[in-house]
């Protein structure tokens, strides 16, 4: 009822700022739509035709603007940004985050790009440019410059008034960073730990030493595992040497996160890069072609092994019958494992318990769950073919060994690879699924071929 209610609100306030928008009510729109959460600003823009999405530009100031670019997607950044005229462009990005402005340069043209930057206010503009030479996807790419400094010698009186004046244009304030002269990382105080202490008592004697920061080139999984084990609101950024760089917050670890789920995702169903559902359909198939031709080709190897054992399934071609049962239970088995895995090489487990701790533990329930089908299939086979339990044992026994097997190398395969450097999720289910496959189909036809003659 509660989320009804809020969606009549909402679409209460589009259609307010529709009329207003059409009528050019310049004075009742910006009563109404700057009331509004940003987020909810956002999606607003996001819903509105472009000749009304162009009348709010006009409307809002670039400042006010800021935030609601900030929040759009890059595509559709991209688009309001071709819209925009070079000043108003400009003056907007002055107000953005720097890390914002910094991941929008990097997708545009360089020379356009340049030209921003040249235009730009010159400390807004070198924060920028500080923040584009980092490598992607480490920890100096996507921190923020917008942050509160401390010297030690200050006192809370004097910090106390000084964030009254910076606080608006930081990231957050909840934590404060000290520096020492040499613009080194000191330590860390609270915002509570400030309104609390003395006004008269130094930053020296109120922060704390005890400050767990990030290298600027760490990778950010790493730096969003970090926060999310010390449940951080943020962690400061710094140099080899320990000067503070910048800082990352709790909602650019989110994105991240958001960004990390969806490669893997990619990885695991073999369609990395192509799962954002606005790519074209010619797109989406020549990213997904590479896999899917790789894949057949492991397929070939399968179709070998079958021609292999081609005397064996023709003195007993009932054992075709079961090759689907094998090879399908023996892939899902496999993935089960590779999830296991590639999950405990993300959040550290491995580390903390043991590669072969886990390895093991696989290996265990692979027996476990192979012993458990082994007995339901031999029993079905038993009761449906006439008793006979020969064909029941090869592929109740092939089916175990194939489960023991598969849950080995579901688990194995994701750590070999990361130990080369190598993003485990690229051991993709389809992938993983296959090579289960060829063996799991070696396995069943050895046991037939050995125990063809009793058949």
């Amino acid at each position: 009822m509660d989320k009804l209610k809020t969606d009549r609100k909402r679409n209460e306030y589009k259609n307010e700022i529709i009329k207003h928008l059409v009528s050019r009510n310049l004075r009742a729109f910006r009563e109404t739509f700057l009331e509004l959460h940003p987020t909810d600003q956002v999606e607003l823009f996001h819903e509105i035709e472009i000749a009304l999405q162009k009348q709010v530009l006009l409307f809002l100031s670039p400042q006010e603007f800021a935030d609601l670019f900030e929040g759009l997607e890059l595509d559709d950044q991209l688009i309001v940004f071709q819209g925009l005229s070079y000043q108003y462009a400009v003056s907007m990005f002055n107000n953005m985050s720097a890390d914002d402005v910094a991941d929008f340069l990097a997708e545009i043209d360089p020379e356009r790009s340049k030209d921003i930057l040249s235009s730009m206010d010159m400390e807004e503009a070198k924060r920028v440019e500080e923040l584009m030479a980092y490598a992607p996807k480490t920890a100096g790419a996507i921190m923020t410059k917008e942050f509160v400094r401390l010297s030690v010698e200050s006192t809370a009186k004097e910090v106390i008034a000084e964030l009254r004046e910076t606080a608006p244009d930081a990231e957050t304030i909840y934590y404060l960073y000290v520096i020492d002269k040499d613009q080194k990382l000191a330590g860390v105080v609270s915002l509570r730990d400030l309104i609390i202490a003395n006004p008269e008592m130094t930053v020296n004697d109120i922060m704390s030493t005890q400050v767990v920061s990030v290298n600027e080139e760490e990778d950010q999984e790493d730096v969003a595992r970090l926060i999310k084990e010390y449940d951080f609101l943020a962690v400061p950024v710094v140099t080899p040497d320990k000067r503070l760089m910048g800082i990352i917050t709790v909602d650019d670890v989110i994105d991240v996160l958001e960004e990390e789920a969806t490669e893997d995702f990619g990885e695991f169903t073999a369609s990395r890069g192509a799962t954002d559902l606005s790519l074209t359909a010619y797109t989406a198939a020549k990213k997904r072609a590479p896999w899917l031709i790789l894949l057949m080709f492991f397929g070939l190897i399968t179709a070998n092994i079958i021609g292999q054992f081609e005397n064996t399934l023709e003195q007993v071609v009932l054992l075709a019958a079961f090759m689907p049962l094998i090879m399908g239970t023996a892939g899902n088995t496999g993935t089960q494992s590779l999830a296991v895995a590639v999950r405990g090489i993300a959040t550290g487990s491995f580390e903390r318990g043991g590669v072969w701790k886990t390895v093991k533990r696989e290996f265990g329930t692979g027996v476990m769950l192979g012993i458990v089908c082994m007995i339901v299939l031999m029993g079905i086979i038993s009761l449906f073919y006439n008793g006979d339990f020969i064909l029941a044992f090869i592929v109740g026994f092939s089916l175990f060994c194939a489960l023991s097997v598969a849950a080995v190398i579901g688990a194995t395969i994701p750590v070999a690879i990361n130990k080369l450097k190598i993003d485990p999720a690229v051991a993709s289910g389809p992938f993983i699924t296959t090579l289960n496959d060829i063996i799991s189909l070696m396995i069943y036809f050895s046991i037939a071929t050995t125990l063809i003659d009793r058949l």
